[in-house]
């Protein structure tokens, strides 16, 4: 397995991470797990920011997951070339995180286009 095809489990593990950390901000107890959606939907400041994060990480998996298939399975580009896109989409993934975390939407904005420039260029590599 690369490091590449590796990534793709670590981000859903960031999204993970981003639940755990939205129902500790929100200060939800165990008691309350019944229903998270609901407590979540209703909560406000920093949780309310870590699981919007949460929400974008899962919308972005799908086109990641694929940029990152698609650019294995055409054979074009090089592996060195995958996994510094992979690596730099990931890190972008973490500052995005912390961007939103702290509410510093401009950041967070600029660091969600840079992800996005990782994924069209792995789109790209596979050409």
């Amino acid at each position: 397995m690369t490091f590449a095809y590796f990534s793709i489990f670590l981000f859903a593990l960031f999204n993970l991470f981003c639940s755990v950390a939205a129902k500790k901000a929100a200060n939800m107890h165990a008691a309350e797990n019944h229903n998270p959606r609901e407590i979540l939907a209703r909560a406000t400041g920093k949780a309310a920011r870590l699981n919007a994060a949460q929400q974008n990480g899962y919308e972005m998996l799908p086109l990641y997951a694929a940029a990152v298939i698609i650019a294995h399975a055409t054979g074009e580009a090089a592996q060195g070339t995958i996994n510094f896109w992979t690596t730099l989409f990931l890190l972008s993934r973490i500052a995005y995180i912390w961007a939103y975390a702290q509410d510093k939407a401009a950041a967070r904005s600029a660091i969600w286009s840079a992800g996005l420039v990782c994924v069209i260029a792995l789109f790209i590599a596979a050409f």
